[in-house]
């Protein structure tokens, strides 16, 4: 058994879809069959062995691997995908169980344990960036029945930090901790935007982007001309990339440091019926959310909404 892919793992379709979700919802065609190998731009165990505590690196690995997991998975799972020996993942797996970090089930099979539940729930009260985005998301009255977004990003991908879910069902399931590549996505765009072009390239190789829907960016130049759009006019969009139907607006939050996006908000819709007048108004609103999470962060005024 191999550990599913932590995009495919994000996308879910609603239990009981209207027609007009129906009508928006990702073919199962859409979305990616197999999970990258590793993620140009992030953090590389390898090249910072020298700087870390192994056994505190193994452990990581071996949590992370159990995060992206849906379903529990076995010591051999495990010892294949880390590349570790199995006496040497079993002695983790042991120790976190007795920490709570990992649990164990009756097939010998092991998935998160509650205490990874309790330091989620602290980071999240104490995160400077998800406390301006609880403060602020429901202070618009145009985005109040919308579904809105906090995200981050990692390396290639975008992971989300925060949901308020709106009032009419989506084609994807924006869970906190799910992923999504940066490129299909406006908030991975909105944060991109706010790097140079050289960083974007290096961050995500100049092969083949990842695509999720056929309406995908189909390559590092074209991506580079839709930031260059999104800087200009201080939002991106993602128009049906993320899942066919499906139109989300994005903008960057900028902290105190700037100019980079330490986040990004973003409002995803149905397309069908969205007409140019309420179009405008989701973009205006995600535009002044943005800019109040990133005042209320240190950054100032001027610098958090750019016309």
């Amino acid at each position: 058994m191999s550990a599913p892919t932590e995009w495919l793992s994000t996308v879910t379709l609603p239990a009981a879809a209207s027609s007009e979700s129906s009508a928006s919802s990702a073919s199962p065609r859409s979305r990616p069959t197999g999970r990258p190998a590793a993620r140009p731009g992030s953090p590389d165990p390898g090249a910072s062995a020298g700087r870390l505590v192994p056994a505190v690196e193994r452990a990581s690995r071996l949590l992370d691997a159990l995060s992206a997991s849906r379903q529990p998975l076995s010591l051999a799972d495990l010892s294949r995908a880390l590349a570790m020996p199995r006496s040497s993942v079993h002695g983790l797996l042991a120790t976190l169980v007795a920490l709570g970090l990992a649990r164990r089930n009756d097939d010998a099979e092991f998935s998160l344990g509650p205490k990874a539940l309790q330091w989620a729930d602290a980071y999240t009260a104490q995160s400077d960036v998800l406390r301006a985005f609880g403060a602020q998301v429901d202070r618009s009255a145009e985005l109040g029945t919308e579904t809105v977004m906090l995200a981050t990003l990692d390396g290639v991908d975008v992971v989300y930090l925060a949901c308020r879910q709106g009032s009419r069902p989506l084609a994807v399931n924006f869970r906190v901790g799910g992923r999504f590549p940066a490129a299909c996505t406006s908030s991975g765009k909105a944060m991109l935007a706010t790097l140079p072009d050289a960083e974007v390239s290096q961050r995500l190789g100049t092969g083949t982007l990842p695509r999720l829907t056929r309406y995908g960016v189909p390559g590092l130049p074209a991506l580079l001309r839709q930031l260059d759009t999104a800087r200009r006019q201080g939002w991106a969009v993602d128009d049906e990339e993320t899942a066919e139907g499906m139109q989300c607006f994005g903008a960057p939050v900028i902290g105190a440091r700037g100019p980079a996006a330490v986040a990004a908000v973003a409002v995803s819709v149905i397309k069908a019926g969205l007409t140019p007048r309420r179009r405008t108004e989701l973009v205006d609103a995600i535009r002044l959310l943005a800019r109040d999470v990133s005042i209320e962060l240190g950054a100032p005024a001027a610098t958090a909404l750019r016309d």
